[in-house]
């Protein structure tokens, strides 16, 4: 459903794009991010969109069973997706994590804005680190890959699995100074020591102040380093086909585009609306954080690796020895009791992004990961995902 919200305003001429976005504090907070670039890049070349949130209620937000039994973060992105392919929106902004690697047929990633930080945060009591939380403190995270390497630095701790959005989450440690977001849980006393939320979502809602302890990526002198999900801190933005948006910069198409649908006809219908979406997608897109997230979405890939997978990757830009653009992709896969830690790394040439992921995935299932953890594990018939 429509929220009601158009932003960016422009001329009676200008043209309206609907943006799906989930009903989260987060979700609306990235969406209206999103809107508003959009609608500034579209002044900048001459194009003159407006957009206007629409609402899409997911199966992720209701209900409180945990993500890895109701088959991994890609069941965010499914109610989104469905509204693309039926015409209720023309655009869709997801959490790139929260994207199944499988492409959707009449579906593609027209754009992916510059990233936010990739990395973790620990909100604890007190303004605690990791180092100084006490002996068996309880720490909540739904993800068993930061579970993984949590345990892997403290073995002592009581990890507990936590659902619902950011807010929800992090009033467990802070209390009620923090509103619930959402039916996933009411605000209540704090019942943890700390909870490990993305940074990215943590500034986007700006509730970073609560992070008391940054988590270092690899290559970073500080400790302890803890390598985020793949894609994480990124967003994409996905279109069906017969937007136009095929024409973006680093387009990858996806299957046939469903012709008959109504707003694939209403698309087709104004070819203004098409030409300038396909522009300022173009104007909006990011080369370096699209060459970072394709690297760690072909690691994912190759590996097969299901959304209970304790999984991490991120790549950074680096320059080559050769004076070419280069990226340095990092990733881990952790025994579940983070008792034991496979790292392996790779530098390679930004333009062969998804080979530099597919090597970096070969050397680790070369070095034992398939035996040290399950990297099927998700929901039979759900696909492959990656790790939360």
């Amino acid at each position: 459903m429509s929220t009601g919200r158009v932003i960016g305003s422009g001329p009676a001429s200008a043209h309206t794009v609907r943006l799906g976005t989930r009903g989260s504090a987060l979700a609306v907070a990235q969406s209206t991010q999103v809107a508003r670039a959009i609608a500034a890049a579209s002044r900048r070349i001459g194009a003159d969109l407006e957009v206007e949130l629409v609402e899409i209620r997911t199966r992720g937000d209701v209900d409180a069973t945990p993500l890895t039994r109701l088959g991994g973060v890609g069941v965010f992105a499914a109610a989104l997706r469905e509204a693309l392919l039926e015409g209720a929106c023309d655009l869709a902004v997801h959490s790139c994590k929260d994207l199944p690697t499988a492409p959707v047929p009449g579906l593609r990633i027209a754009a992916m804005p510059a990233r936010e930080d990739p990395r973790d945060a620990l909100c604890a009591a007190g303004g605690a680190t990791l180092a100084n939380l006490p002996r068996g403190a309880r720490v909540g995270t739904g993800s068993p890959r930061r579970a993984a390497q949590l345990l892997a630095v403290r073995p002592d701790l009581e990890v507990v699995p936590v659902r619902g959005n950011v807010p929800t989450r992090l009033s467990r440690v802070v209390g009620s100074v923090v509103g619930a977001d959402g039916p996933l849980g009411a605000v209540r006393e704090p019942d943890l020591d700390a909870v490990v939320l993305a940074l990215a979502g943590l500034r986007r809602l700006g509730l970073d102040a609560y992070a008391s302890q940054v988590l270092a990526l690899p290559g970073a002198e500080a400790e302890p380093v803890m390598v985020p999900a793949p894609a994480q801190g990124s967003l994409a933005l996905e279109t069906r086909d017969d937007t136009g948006a095929g024409a973006a910069a680093g387009a990858c198409p996806a299957g046939a585009a469903p012709k008959d649908s109504p707003g694939a006809q209403a698309v087709a219908s104004d070819p203004g609306l098409s030409a300038a979406l396909t522009a300022t997608l173009a104007e909006v897109d990011d080369p370096a954080t699209r060459a970072a997230v394709t690297a760690e979405r072909a690691l994912m890939r190759a590996l097969e690796a299901g959304c209970a997978a304790p999984v991490g990757a991120v790549a950074a830009p680096t320059a080559l020895a050769d004076g070419r653009a280069g990226l340095r992709l990092d990733a881990v896969v952790a025994a579940a009791d983070g008792a034991r830690l496979l790292r392996e790394s790779a530098t390679g040439a930004r333009t062969d992004a998804a080979g530099l992921g597919a090597a970096v995935a070969a050397a680790l299932l070369a070095a034992g990961a398939a035996e040290l953890a399950d990297l099927h594990a998700s929901l039979p018939g759900r696909g492959h995902r990656e790790a939360p």
